[in-house]
């Protein structure tokens, strides 16, 4: 049995901004973008990873949640408190670089951390961390 992962969820409350990010930024191919009941999502992925896609969805995607929960989520995505996504890139150092000068918010310049990667962090528009690891074996 062979499993893989085929899609991540990460929480984002203004698509456009999170696509001039996710796409324009990142380089990320744009896979789907669909609306129902008021809620949108969109697909992004790597075009090296065509089995691999990121959906990015409202905080709180779930029609028959109460608006308590739903302003509860909205309120951790605003604190950054929800998780994100680590990528791999081959080249830690030019991704800071690229992300810095589109405007990304810095988290954590450039280091070699002591379980072997070099890696950097930043928040996306909605305030996720996504971190970009280097293998130092590269």
């Amino acid at each position: 049995m062979d499993i893989t992962l085929s899609q991540c969820f990460v929480a984002v409350d203004d698509h456009d901004k999170a696509l001039a990010f996710y796409r324009d930024v990142l380089g990320l191919e744009v896979r789907n973008d669909v609306g129902f009941e008021g809620m949108r999502w969109v697909t992004v992925g790597a075009p090296s990873q065509p089995g691999v896609s990121i959906v990015l969805e409202p905080p709180l995607a779930d029609p028959n949640a109460s608006p308590a929960d739903k302003q509860a989520m909205a309120e951790l995505l605003a604190k950054g408190l929800l998780r994100g996504v680590i990528f791999e890139t081959d080249d830690c150092d030019a991704t800071f670089e690229r992300i810095r000068a589109a405007g990304g918010e810095v988290l954590q310049e450039p280091v070699d951390q002591p379980y072997g990667v070099r890696d950097c962090a930043f928040r996306d528009p909605a305030g996720n961390m996504l971190r970009f690891t280097q293998s130092r074996n590269q």
